[in-house]
């Protein structure tokens, strides 16, 4: 793997390391009407992501008589997040495939996470809406629905409508991709779109897996460098989740008493 101070970070349009994150940040209450909300930035792509609980389950569950609440999501890409406008899913009459398969990725992330008896008869609804794509809008929604949901925990047990805290730990995600033979670790959208391999990791705060998407784009990978890309996504994995902790603790003290 390239060292800090490897010339393969000339690769990078940004000056980056191979092994270093875009500049992240998190602005809680981004959407007051939600019960918790953060914009996260990850370098250029920018999305809102909101938690909103509703005193209600999905009528399987009430068949069924399964405990406990739910926890869905929702993903689109807003028409000017795109260099050319991207057309509204409403436009065409049905969800794109590939908006489809990300909210049922974020779902699942959040699901690993959640306890779902401790949520009670509720129903946790995550939206993600991308403002500005420059790779990595998946990822970002999945961190970022973290922290909005920790913050809506919050809100509702201050408010005496949870008895204790379902957010079991953190999750976060991250890219990462060989690139003109090098392991990078959180594409822009320009190395994604020249990567020959291309994968994400959605991981807990414990380092646990979550989900692995990896494929070669007309490529193969081997062992060694797959070992050097989960490293990558380790390590970027660590420093998502003490930015989110930070984020969580920093949205917590601005929540009204």
């Amino acid at each position: 793997m390239p060292t800090p101070s490897s010339p393969f970070a000339a690769l990078r349009n940004d000056s980056r390391q191979p092994d270093q994150l875009r500049p992240i940040s998190f602005t809680p209450h981004f959407a007051p009407n939600a019960t918790g909300s953060v914009l996260v930035a990850a370098g250029n792509t920018r999305v809102i992501c909101s938690a909103i609980i509703q005193p209600d389950v999905p009528r399987w569950m009430k068949e069924q008589k399964v405990p406990g609440g739910w926890l869905t999501a929702e993903y689109s890409m807003l028409p000017y997040s795109t260099l050319d406008r991207k057309q509204r899913d409403i436009a065409r009459g049905k969800l794109d495939g590939r908006s489809s398969e990300i909210q049922r990725l974020i779902g699942r992330s959040l699901r690993a996470v959640v306890d779902l008896r401790a949520l009670g008869a509720n129903t946790l609804w995550i939206d993600c809406d991308v403002l500005q794509a420059d790779g990595g809008t998946r990822t970002a929604s999945i961190t970022g629905s973290c922290v909005a949901s920790a913050l809506a925990f919050e809100k509702m047990i201050r408010a005496g409508k949870l008895s204790r805290n379902p957010l079991k730990g953190l999750v976060a995600a991250i890219s990462v991709g060989m690139v003109g033979g090098v392991p990078l670790l959180d594409l822009a959208y320009t190395e994604d779109k020249d990567a020959a391999v291309d994968m994400n990791l959605v991981m807990t705060e414990a380092q646990e897996f979550v989900e692995l998407q990896g494929s070669g784009e007309e490529s193969v990978f081997t062992d060694a460098e797959l070992a050097s890309m989960l490293a990558l996504g380790r390590k970027g994995i660590r420093e998502l989740v003490a930015a989110q902790k930070a984020a969580i603790q920093a949205g917590i003290s601005t929540l009204p008493q």
